[in-house]
Order: structure tokens, then sequence, then C-alpha cells
């Protein structure tokens, strides 16, 4: 296959740090340019990283005729408006999570997304841990799924950050619960249809540094979560069913240069005893995302999770906003 010839929007630290480098592994993504508002920031990830192109500003990177598809990784209120940009010139976008700050600002991106493709960069799908279990719950191996608990924290006390910044984006909630509402419509294989809410929200930046959620996908399916950003890094995925469990170990963060892990459980001792492990090799949860946008730009396969499934998964976020305002259930709409 061709390589698709990709340009990086911004020097932004997901991407240089962890999004290209993941890409430049791969023979079907050639990352052929960078662009930054300073020019000297472009300049100096393109020769950390070996990218032949350094723009001065994203509209110069959008004019290359040579860049047929856009990697954007700028902040969260920058999401739309410069999707909508490369898509005016003719990009395909691949747009970091989440895609939008609410579904109505999502909701713009339909009619360019008519014209190219845009996709929300959910890296976690692709990796076969998260696909390995899908699997056996789909199997019967854990019986009839019925609940899904997610922790996921770090801790981010600067206010220079942007994650920090209330008036773009920011807060816990669309940094890292949008993976808790991913994981729970990817292993449910359903839409929730109501959420309640509770945050806990940082006194001087006024973003929720804790958030708390139940959501109910019917049937007696739920799935618990907890997201902060000031708390000690852990991370941890339980999926329980009527005859066993799933644990995922490294369930967002994977490492790009270590095996991962899941285990399966029938709870017949206590502790982990029971517990049997699934290795994975090394896989780059990046490079793989790349590479299934770069196939699907070839007409190498069907775009599994395109735009409606990003204004879907908006619209849970918008809900879980609302319950926090009302103190109680909110319906997703």
């Amino acid at each position: 296959m061709q390589p698709v010839r990709w340009g990086i929007l911004s020097t932004a630290k997901i991407g240089r740090i962890k999004v290209v480098p993941g890409m430049m592994k791969s023979p079907l993504c050639d990352v052929a340019a960078v662009a930054s508002r300073d020019e000297a920031s472009a300049r100096a990830m393109a020769g950390e990283l070996g990218i032949a192109k350094a723009y001065g500003s994203y509209e110069a990177l959008l004019a290359d005729p040579e860049i047929e598809a856009i990697y954007n990784p700028l902040p969260n209120h920058l999401h739309v408006p410069m999707t909508l940009a490369a898509a005016a010139a003719g990009k395909h976008v691949l747009c970091e999570k989440p895609i939008a700050i609410t579904a109505d600002e999502a909701e713009q991106l339909r009619q360019a997304g008519s014209q190219v493709l845009i996709a929300e960069a959910f890296m976690v799908r692709h990796h076969p841990q998260w696909q390995r279990a899908r699997e056996l719950i789909r199997s019967g191996e854990i019986g009839d799924l019925r609940s899904i608990q997610v922790i996921f924290s770090y801790f981010n006390a600067d206010p220079g950050n942007i994650r920090n910044n209330a008036d773009i984006g920011g807060g816990g909630l669309l940094d890292i619960g949008c993976y808790a509402v991913v994981a729970g419509r990817y292993f449910f294989d359903a839409e929730p249809v109501r959420v309640v809410t509770l945050m806990d929200r940082d006194p001087a930046f006024g973003v929720d540094r804790t958030t708390s959620a139940l959501m109910d996908f019917g049937a007696g399916r739920q799935l618990a979560f907890t997201v902060s950003t000031q708390s000690a890094p852990y991370q941890r995925i339980q999926i329980l069913g009527t005859k066993g469990r799933i644990e995922i170990e490294i369930p967002f963060n994977a490492p790009p240069d270590s095996p991962t892990r899941l285990f399966v459980d029938d709870g017949s001792m206590h502790g982990t005893r029971s517990a049997r492990a699934i290795d994975f090799p090394v896989v780059d949860q990046y490079r793989l995302q790349g590479e299934a946008f770069s196939r699907v730009i070839r007409g190498a396969a069907p775009l599994d999770y395109g735009l409606e499934d990003a204004v879907l998964n908006m619209r849970i976020l918008d809900a879980l906003q609302r319950s926090e305002a009302s103190s109680a259930w909110e319906k997703v709409s």
C-alpha cells in the first residue's frame, strides 16, 4: 500500500512524544510535515523526529498539496475549528480526543465529514488487549456482562497546563473521562440511556479535578467510573460477568516498548489466585491507530469509528455535564 502523507498540526506533547513516533514506525504512514505558530518549535520537532518539512503556521501546512491527512492534537477548543479548516483544504483528519467541547460543536463537522474522512483518536480501540477482551465477552467466557468499573487518574496541578484551563475545555471529564465512556460503549456494544455524575472542581482553576459517574446501559448493565487529574497516577478496568471477570492491567497508557496483559478470573478463589493471565507482545497502539486510518484513506478497510461515533460520545459527555448541574439522572439525547 502506498503510504499516506501526514501533516501534524502543532507540536503538542501528546503528538511529539507518543502519537507521531508511533506513526513513524509504520510503512503505511509518511509523516511528512509539522506545523506550529512558532516556526522554531516546528523546526525543533522536525529535527528531533526526522520530519522533512516544518511550517511556521497551520495555514501553510494545510496549503501543502502533498499532505493528504492531518493529525490534530491542538487544545480542545481548537479541535473543531482546525478540523474544519483542514477539511476545507481537502485533508482527511484524525482529531485528538475529545473531538469537540460539546455535541453541538461536534455537529458542525457533519458537512465536512461528507467530503473527507474525520475520526476521533481513541487509540485504545486498536490495541489487541481491548479487542481480545471484547472477544472474550462476546464468546460468553464470563457469562452475561453486568458491570464495568473504570478508574483513571494522574496528578497535574500546573496552572499553566491547558488541562487546568476551564475556558478551553480543560478538566478531567473531557480529558480522561471520555475514555471511560468509550470503554462502556465498546465492551457493552451498546449506548447508555441515562447517567448521573458527581464532580469536585478545583477552587482556583474551575475545572473538574475528580469526577465519578454511574451510567445505565439498560437491561441491568452498569458502568461506574472515577477519573481524577489530582490523584496518584493509576488506571484499571474491571469487567464483571455472571461467570467471571476480566481485568485490563494498563488499559489506556499501554506501553509501546513492553508486553501487556489482561486477566480472566472465574472467581473460584479469593484475590487473584484463580486468575489466568493473557499476555500480548509489544505493540504501539499509536502506530496501529495511524495504520488503521491510513488503510481507510486508501480504501483498504472500512471506517469503523467515524464522525457519528464521535458525536455520540460527545452527547454522553454532555449528559454527564448536565447531571452535575441538575444533581440528578440525565437522559442521553
